[in-house]
């Protein structure tokens, strides 16, 4: 199964859990919230304010149903009530973020003493049977990847001459395109939705009577997002104006429409302005059309070098010499490389997979044409073709040998310095390490102190895994440095952190961290252990 479509699936169980379990323990969001959540979506605000204009046009570009997202959003907001029961708890004892403080700060004074595999490896010796054997036996190691040498074509757009555009060619496009700066005519709306058709002709006759529309909105209308505007529901252009206000047919300011039936409600529209139709001036869009103009002709200058290397390329599909000469550009000849070291300039995927597909190279070599064009980032495109072709081949012995002697010599000292420091670890404990130590000809560094806040190397994680030191005995304990050294560490003492109030206080939010991800981690095994799950194929 696809990893990635198993993370997925793990993904939707875990939540379906968790809704189970939020409606056993009856959690839910209410539509306050909702409400609350959707006014704060950037994507909803102009300006940093709701914008119940941009909410509707957003909605109804991405045709989601205002219900469904609420659904959705009280879904979300009511699994993060019930992580929150379980790991939002600001509580921890002082005591316990102590201990954890005291530990995590926790300083180790070792000395150390290190086995030098570089020393070791010098002194060891590999027969050429030996070589022989390991080469023998370890073949795939020694595997050559097949290599090629290319000569390619490269177009570059950046590098061809600009195209130029004049006056009347940006004034001709200006007049031609006159509806795309053609601001359409806009009108503001406002509304009032309510729940029966009487209640709206109440409303009615208060706002004929002259009471404050906004008021009347924010106090009576159910529709929530626009009584939070005081009813306004933004800027409209005929092609964007839902059919019930259009229906309305509101043609002046401040006209109101009867009450109009919207599935179980009945609203109440306004009026409230209009911004006629207006054309931008031509200065005003010049330099864009200018921008857009020239950047077309480059677009269609450079489309047009492709096809005619295109129709070149495989037109003569010996050499590049056709290709050189429609295009004025001239063939580059690489050295050898395989698929994981090829030249700068050739360092694109889609070139790569080309150079070493089926349709240049064989079993037999290369084939000896041209491919067709390959278009990399838009603006970079390229003729290749193989000129010469190696396969995948097991290196010879001879080729290989000072590696392999470097490698058994490596192996034979790794042997010899884990053998003789697990002898003088054993040697250490058993209270004999000053003979041991001066027949291996080592000595302990002096005294030096590691903690968890120092920038962490294998040393510093092994000491901090070790026992503590016993009845003023140090312990001991074997590890590999990043130079793949054997470390033989005495830890002689331990001391607890001595933790300042505002490293008690840092550490408290770590600790509650830490907890609330072992509760919630805890939830999940336990709510997946009681679940029955059942896992289709999903192939």
């Amino acid at each position: 199964m696809n990893l990635l479509r198993r993370q997925a699936l793990d993904n939707l169980i875990n939540n379906e859990l968790i809704n189970q379990y939020a409606n056993e323990l009856q959690l839910s969001a209410s539509d306050q919230q909702i409400e609350q959540y959707i006014f704060s979506m950037p994507v909803f605000q102009t300006d940093g304010r709701f914008d119940s204009e941009k909410y509707r046009e957003i909605l109804s570009r991405n045709n989601i149903n205002a219900d469904s997202l609420a659904a959705q959003i009280r879904q979300d907001l009511t699994r993060a009530q019930l992580a929150k029961t379980f790991t939002g708890t600001d509580f921890a004892l002082p005591s316990e973020v102590k201990a954890y403080a005291e530990l995590f700060m926790q300083e180790r004074e070792i000395r150390t003493a290190i086995l030098d595999l570089a020393e070791v490896q010098a002194k060891q010796t590999a027969s050429e049977e030996e070589l022989k054997s390991y080469y023998d036996a370890n073949q795939n190691s020694f595997i050559s990847p097949e290599k090629v040498q290319v000569s390619y074509v490269e177009m570059d757009a950046a590098s061809m001459a600009p195209a130029t555009v004049s006056d009347e060619e940006v004034k001709t496009y200006y007049e031609q395109n006159l509806k795309n700066y053609t601001q359409a005519e806009q009108k503001q709306y406002s509304m009032i939705q309510v729940a029966s058709e009487k209640e709206a002709n109440d409303i009615l006759d208060e706002l004929k009577q002259g009471a404050d529309f906004a008021t009347l909105a924010a106090e009576k209308s159910t529709d929530k997002f626009s009584a939070g505007q005081k009813g306004l529901i933004g800027w409209m252009e005929a092609a964007s104006t839902p059919s019930e206000i259009v229906d309305a047919k509101l043609t002046e300011k401040g006209q109101l429409s009867a009450p109009v039936k919207s599935q179980n409600s009945y609203v109440i529209f306004r009026l409230d302005d209009i911004k006629p139709e207006s054309i931008k001036p031509f200065e005003q869009v010049e330099e864009s059309i200018k921008t857009s103009l020239l950047q077309d002709k480059n677009i269609k200058q450079f489309y047009d070098l492709q096809q005619k290397v295109s129709e070149a390329a495989t037109s003569d599909m010996e050499s590049l010499v056709s290709v050189e000469s429609v295009s004025g550009l001239k063939a580059v000849t690489t050295d050898w490389f395989d698929r994981t070291n090829p030249p700068a300039a050739l360092n694109f995927p889609k070139v790569v997979s080309e150079v070493f597909s089926d349709r240049l190279v064989d079993k037999n070599g290369s084939k000896g044409i041209n491919s067709d064009v390959i278009n990399v980032e838009g603006d970079r495109a390229f003729v290749v073709r193989v000129t010469e072709y190696k396969p995948e081949s097991v290196e010879p012995f001879e080729q290989v040998k000072s590696e392999i002697e470097t490698l058994v010599k490596r192996q034979k000292a790794e042997a010899e310095l884990k053998a003789t420091g697990d002898k003088l670890l054993t040697e250490l404990k058993a209270g004999k390490g000053a003979e041991a130590l001066s027949a291996t000809g080592v000595k302990f560094s002096d005294a030096q102190t590691v903690s968890r806040l120092m920038p962490q190397t294998a040393v510093i994680n092994a000491t901090m895994e070790m026992p503590q030191p016993v009845d003023g005995k140090p312990s001991y304990g074997l590890a590999r440095d990043e130079s793949d050294n054997y470390v033989v560490i005495q830890l002689d003492k331990v001391t607890l952190g001595q933790p300042t109030d505002d490293e008690l206080k840092q550490l408290t939010r770590e600790y509650q961290g830490a907890m609330s991800s072992a509760v919630n981690e805890a939830l999940m095994l336990n709510l997946r252990e009681n679940a029955k799950i059942e896992v289709l194929n999903i192939e």
